[in-house]
């Protein structure tokens, strides 16, 4: 495993991160087998683990805490997220310094450590001052509990309002960001990863597998994988998506591999991305990912992608990807009806 360094952070990491969204009651509820996983990842170079206090409401992170007893902790970099709900109460989430500190000490006893490497706010708060945010991940970096904080589908221009404030306010600045990526969701090459890579940020990108479509277990004519599509993921049965996964599948036998390896072996050759976050639900899935790390793309197969997919484009929408309040509030979007009617 050839291992890069995190952003500016000094941090090495393997190029491959596991992601453990699937460990946990809405992938694999066995615990020891999703242990026997994590420790297969590591035994096999990974070094780098992302959980959430979301991922099963907690279960994620319990899952990888038992994994990492035993003397594993201090060769793992260890990443979690707070944001979303953690509860009914409407302050068990967000960005205030109020539950951030608080969901950090959650995390920290379900992962059985004294401190995570990476810290990161799963979405932006358009309720909370970003100065608040940062204040108060700067006490928690200085306190010890967190080594490096960062972001995770933040839009180019909050990531560039982030880096200001804390430069302006002598905060902790933001060292990572998680983004969404795949061959069919090449938006974050217009913007996210250059301004990523022009404040010395690291990338670790989510879903290169395109929510599943890359796995090729879902064809246009085909019978649909049956756990991910229990989920109603509008982006599994998107006519447009699967026409381009037909031309992938094409693609991939042509230059002789199987489609997850040509998946991601494209997300990890960009300049911008430091690891692509995988997500195994089983260990066969992991088996299929490890056994393509080494794959390396010609430029003829990456000019063939940039013909069916052109850079900075997105083939439809992923259903997890984040969408600003500018796009989801009717109300941000349109002027008043006795605006439009005076005009």
């Amino acid at each position: 495993m050839h291992y890069r360094t995190l952003g500016r952070t000094g941090i090495k990491v393997s190029p491959y991160c596991l992601g453990a969204m699937m460990f946990g009651a809405i992938g694999n509820p066995d615990h020891d087998d999703s242990v026997r996983i994590i420790h297969r990842a590591l035994d096999a170079g990974i070094n780098f683990v992302d959980t959430a206090d979301a991922y099963s409401r907690g279960e994620s992170e319990e899952i990888v805490g038992k994994a990492l007893k035993g003397g594993r902790r201090d060769n793992v970099v260890l990443a979690t997220k707070a944001h979303l709900p953690m509860g009914d109460d409407p302050n068990q989430r967000g960005n205030s310094r109020r539950w951030l500190v608080r969901a950090l000490e959650n995390s920290l006893r379900r992962l059985g450590t004294d401190h995570v490497d990476l810290f990161q706010i799963h979405r932006p708060d358009p309720d909370t001052d970003v100065e608040e945010t940062l204040s108060a991940l700067t006490d928690l970096v200085r306190a010890g509990k967190v080594r490096a904080v960062g972001t995770s589908s933040f839009p180019a221009s909050d990531i560039v309002e982030a880096q200001w404030v804390a430069e302006r306010r002598g905060l902790t600045r933001f060292r990572t960001e998680q983004p969404t990526y795949s061959i069919l969701n090449r938006g974050i090459e217009r913007e996210v990863l250059p301004v990523c890579e022009r404040y010395g940020m690291g990338t670790l990108v989510y879903s290169p597998l395109a929510g599943g479509l890359l796995t090729g277990r879902y064809r246009k004519d085909g019978q649909p994988d049956t756990h991910r599509s229990a989920f109603g993921f509008k982006h599994l049965t998107d006519e447009h998506r699967l026409d381009t996964v037909e031309q992938l599948v094409r693609l991939a036998e042509k230059a002789g591999l199987p489609l997850t390896h040509l998946a991601m072996a494209f997300a990890i050759t960009h300049p911008g991305v430091t690891s692509a976050i995988i997500g195994p639900r089983t260990m066969a899935h992991l088996d299929d990912l490890l056994a393509g790390a080494e794959t390396v793309l010609s430029d003829e197969i990456l000019d063939e992608i940039d013909e069916l997919v052109p850079p900075g484009t997105d083939v439809g929408t992923l259903d997890m990807a984040y969408a600003p309040p500018a796009v989801q509030r009717t109300a941000l979007r349109r002027r008043a009806l006795e605006e439009r009617t005076a005009a």
